[in-house]
């Protein structure tokens, strides 16, 4: 017995002296690709971060993230939860219908009158006494076919997006929840697939006076798509598919980017980013704060300013064959009251399309 315990012992011991070296001589992990975020850095040790307890605290942090073979551990933890206790979400993740899903829930209403008063002070500054068109149009997240059927706490999507209409109410709401399905959405992803969104972008261009009526060739990418649900759930599921449109008329068009204040000729379609940790980005390069997009082929004078966010990457192509130019604004990434350094609001459709995720959570909004 007494050398049954001292085996046991010495094994035990093992174990977390290997643990504890492993966490101490492993090489420092920047990013966790399957997170889509940055892990956390070593903490600086200090009288003052020691007394306070922050130096604890951001170690605890840190060693969670760096400890070795992490995403085994969360694939672990992710099977235990869902499979053996069956637990309804995994830290806001769950799984219906063939979809992952995060829960959105409670409205923030400081969030959301956040993000009205941001468009009221683009209004006031830009657009009230310029002759334009203002349109709105919220896109729910998937959770508005997924989350209430499926016994999950949901926020009520139609009340949210009519509160919010009611708030900026010089603008004319769009309504698109009837035109949408489950379909429309990536399986692994919180996106829409672009594909199954042309019937949406010609409903509002034609809701705008304008047709966006076209035929388009179906692209498919060779790389699988998994979307950043797959990795924040830990849990092996079925990649999803990313394709894209092409026509004659998105083909030539010019497309500028201003990541940096300075214009910079790109395209549509970044094939580069295609082929990167997130493969959504491609459309419109992802993230850039403002972009505009030429459409020699036009058969109107007519142009459009869109202020959106990352689902507007995907269905803007789609609106290009309405609009001589488009110019695609993104308040997360410039400051509003820079805007009109680039933007001359005259005789212009101007539509703020946007996501209840980011209207609910909407700081980011500058």
């Amino acid at each position: 017995m007494k050398n049954k315990n001292i085996i046991k012992t010495s094994i035990i011991a093992v174990l977390v002296l290997g643990i504890s070296l492993s966490c101490w001589f492993k090489p420092h992990t920047v990013y966790s690709e399957s997170e889509r975020r940055p892990l956390a850095e070593k903490p600086e040790i200090s009288l003052s971060t020691v007394a306070s307890g922050e130096y604890m605290k951001n170690f605890e942090q840190y060693a969670t993230d760096q400890f070795p073979i992490r995403d085994k551990f969360r694939t672990l933890k992710a099977f235990f939860a869902n499979y053996f206790l069956n637990k309804k979400d995994n830290n806001g993740l769950f799984i219906a219908e063939g979809h992952i899903s995060k829960l959105e829930y409670p409205v923030n209403p400081d969030m959301v009158e956040n993000a009205a008063e941001k468009f009221d002070y683009l209004y006031e500054t830009y657009m009230k006494d310029a002759d334009v068109n203002i349109y709105l149009s919220v896109i729910p997240d998937k959770n508005y076919f997924l989350a209430e059927k499926n016994g999950y706490i949901s926020i009520d999507y139609k009340k949210f997006a009519e509160d919010f209409s009611n708030k900026v109410s010089y603008m004319k709401y769009i309504d698109i929840l009837p035109h949408l399905s489950l379909d429309c959405y990536y399986k692994t992803d919180s996106h829409w697939k672009q594909e199954e969104i042309v019937h949406i972008a010609e409903f509002i261009a034609e809701s705008m006076g304008q047709s966006a009526k076209t035929e388009y060739k179906i692209n498919t990418l060779s790389k699988p798509f998994n979307g950043v649900y797959k990795g924040q759930s830990a849990l092996p599921f079925q990649p999803d598919t990313i394709k894209y449109l092409t026509n004659d008329i998105l083909d030539n068009c010019i497309v500028k980017y201003y990541d940096t204040g300075v214009a910079r000729e790109g395209s549509l379609y970044n094939m580069e980013k295609a082929e990167g940790k997130d493969s959504y980005e491609m459309f419109l390069s992802g993230t850039s704060p403002l972009i505009e997009i030429e459409n020699e082929m036009a058969q109107t004078e007519k142009e459009l300013v869109i202020f959106r966010d990352s689902f507007g990457s995907s269905i803007t192509p789609l609106l290009i064959p309405a609009y001589r130019k488009i110019t695609v604004v993104d308040i997360r990434y410039i400051q509003s009251g820079f805007v009109g350094n680039y933007v001359k609001f005259n005789n212009q459709d101007v539509l703020f399309l946007y996501s209840t995720t980011l209207l609910n959570n909407s700081m980011a909004m500058r």
